[in-house]
């Protein structure tokens, strides 16, 4: 299996329509929908639970289990506050970006449909008066739907605790650039589901229980993963996010690592790193020929790593990140040869797991300090 021989034009299209279904935290449901339809013909059940994780399971009697992970939900926004002049101010769901907002179209999620806003901001013209110019901040951004009146809003079916996504649509630049919203991590699940379908066109028979994770509400602080994992017991766990490309303006290498999109997968370093099952990453990603990166975090890694990693009394975990630019943006950017060769690590990995692996701390045959 080698690059562009992975993705195929039902892969692309299952991408494009569930990047472009909006997935906000929280209410992750219909794109867990679209995500569970594409992966229906390549698992033998579906579990979910009471606040939206999908995982499509592949051997379901099997006692041993494997969890290959990525997060369904991508940051939005809340109506928090309608001024009596139809402005709308907002609270974040997750990390949202008030430095992009200026100017950005707006969905904004009702009862009665979805309704159109923007983000407005002053002329260039009323900010430079001979003062320190005011920045972007939560405080003095606004959303304008078109309405004159607090209750012209509320008509509209615009309330306090509507959510509002952007509607930023997938594409493709230079012809292997995929560039949209919410790749952080619609990506994962895209990535985990091209895997079971792999292993289900190459006819691959695994002696354990596979468990393709679509985790929610990672963006608010990996809850989707910390439920899911008490309901799978897994035996060990695959996690794939995303982490920057540090090749572009106003990152620091020094602090954020030296990452580049187009370099290959993204192996992660740190304490809920369990060290085999990461040597083993590392092992079948240099038999395959599939090149790959490193990465450092100093405490946490700051995905759903760490909720499988500290759960159940410990489960062995390990963590495969794309690189990407623009994080937390509308213009997130990823390479295809990433993606494509991440889909590969994590079926070629999973392939050399047997069951009853207990991936020892103390067997020290697979890895040094």
């Amino acid at each position: 299996m080698s690059e562009h021989t992975i993705l195929n034009q039902k892969s692309l299209d299952f991408l494009e329509e569930y990047l472009n279904n909006a997935s906000p935290t929280g209410y992750e449901s219909k794109g867990q929908e679209i995500w569970m339809d594409y992966l229906k013909p390549y698992v033998d059940e579906f579990i979910t639970d009471a606040y939206g994780t999908a995982v499509g399971v592949i051997n379901p009697k099997a006692e041993y289990k494997v969890v290959i992970e990525g997060h369904s939900d991508e940051i939005s926004w809340y109506v928090n506050y309608i001024t009596d002049n139809g402005l709308i101010h907002v609270i974040r769901n997750g990390g949202s970006d008030h430095i992009i907002a200026p100017s950005k179209r707006v969905n904004i999620h009702t009862k009665k449909g979805i309704v159109k806003g923007v983000f407005g901001w002053p002329a260039i013209h009323t900010r430079l008066k001979g003062k320190e110019e005011d920045t972007p901040k939560i405080e003095n951004i606004t959303i304008d739907v078109g309405c004159d009146t607090k209750q012209e809003v509320l008509d509209l079916g615009v309330h306090v605790g509507c959510v509002i996504t952007y509607p930023d649509t997938f594409e493709v630049l230079n012809g292997n650039k995929f560039v949209c919203r919410a790749l952080d991590n619609r990506m994962g699940g895209f990535m985990i589901a091209e895997v079971a379908r792999l292993l289900k066109e190459n006819n691959i028979e695994l002696p354990f229980g596979l468990y393709v994770t679509n985790s929610v509400q990672e963006e608010i602080g990996l809850r989707g993963a910390e439920m899911i994992t008490q309901t799978i017991k897994p035996n060990v766990a695959i996690v794939t996010d995303v982490c920057h490309d540090t090749t572009t303006p106003m990152i620091k290498k020094s602090e954020e690592g030296d990452s580049k999109i187009g370099n290959g997968p993204v192996i992660s370093y740190a304490p809920a790193i369990q060290h085999n099952v990461r040597e083993l990453i590392i092992g079948t990603a240099e038999k395959n020929d599939i090149p790959f990166q490193r990465h450092a975090s100093s405490r946490a890694t700051g995905t759903d790593t760490d909720a499988f990693a500290y759960s159940n009394g410990g489960v062995p975990s390990a963590l495969i990140s794309l690189p990407l630019r623009y994080m937390h943006t509308t213009v997130e950017m990823v390479h295809r040869n990433d993606v494509e060769n991440v889909i590969k690590l994590i079926f070629e990995t999973v392939k050399q797991i047997k069951a009853g692996d207990k991936f020892s701390y103390f067997d020290k045959k697979s890895y040094t300090i």
